[in-house]
């Protein structure tokens, strides 16, 4: 049996448990609808506009969030990670602000950004950039010291060093933080259209449905799609780091 049949039989028994307890009675269906009323919702959503403009709204502040993030965090991981001054010298500060809950910063992100996209994009980029910081610096702490001295005996310059030799054997720690990030960023992107309310997402969508008419089927069904979403993303980025990084001796299947 291989691993899409195991994962699509743990799908189906979860389907089925789901249905017996909604249906069970323990919980109005009103607030707790089965899995075949929220798929049928699903199916009429996808055929709407609006909801496509709303799950299109979200993609994209994600593919933003998460894009910068890259450009912010693996620079800054790299330089981190080589200058051990520069690492000692920000070491308080940056542990002081990771711990910090991103979503305990909306009212902040709402005073100084203002309600539009921007502020579910800086919220994602902030909490996206330590997985990516912190698994680059952890790649470099991890090399092996002769490659570097070998690279430097043949008179390679720092820079040199760190493109031939530094980069390459960071990539897989990199796109393993790249894919924590990718799932934080989407949580982060719907948790601020959820919460700070205003502009268009999925997030927004289960807000207005919830405190509308009460529609929780509508509700779950925008769930599954941010679920859905946040498989695929997950998937790709796998894909990309088997297929692209075949000689990485990191274990894969762990990450």
């Amino acid at each position: 049996m291989n691993k899409l049949s195991r994962g699509l039989i743990g799908l189906l028994g979860f389907l089925v448990v789901w249905e017996a307890f909604s249906r069970s009675g323990f919980v109005p269906q009103k607030y707790f609808p089965p899995p075949s009323t929220v798929l049928l919702r699903l199916g009429e959503l996808l055929t709407q506009a609006d909801f496509l403009l709303e799950l299109v709204a979200t993609v994209l502040a994600w593919a933003i969030a998460l894009g910068i993030s890259i450009a912010i965090a693996v620079p800054a991981g790299l330089l981190l990670g080589s200058v051990r001054q520069v690492r000692t010298a920000s070491r308080v500060i940056i542990e002081f602000l990771r711990p910090v809950p991103s979503v305990a910063l909306i009212p902040l992100a709402l005073v100084a950004v203002g309600s539009g996209p921007e502020t579910k994009i800086a919220l994602a980029v902030y909490a996206a950039v330590w997985p990516i910081l912190f698994n680059t610096i952890y790649a470099l702490d991890e090399i092996d010291p002769v490659m570097v001295e070998t690279a430097r005996s043949f008179g390679f310059s720092r820079v040199r060093t760190m493109f031939t030799v530094a980069l390459p054997h960071s990539a897989p720690f990199v796109l393993t933080g790249i894919r924590l990030s990718a799932a934080v960023a989407l949580i982060l992107v719907v948790s601020t259209e959820y919460l700070a309310g205003g502009g268009v997402g999925l997030g927004n969508f289960a807000l207005n449905a919830s405190t509308g008419a009460g529609r929780m089927d509508l509700v779950l069904a925008g769930t599954v799609v941010a679920g859905l979403i946040g498989y695929l993303i997950n998937e790709i980025l796998e894909q990309v780091h088997k297929r692209g990084l075949r000689w990485s001796a990191v274990d894969r299947e762990a990450a």
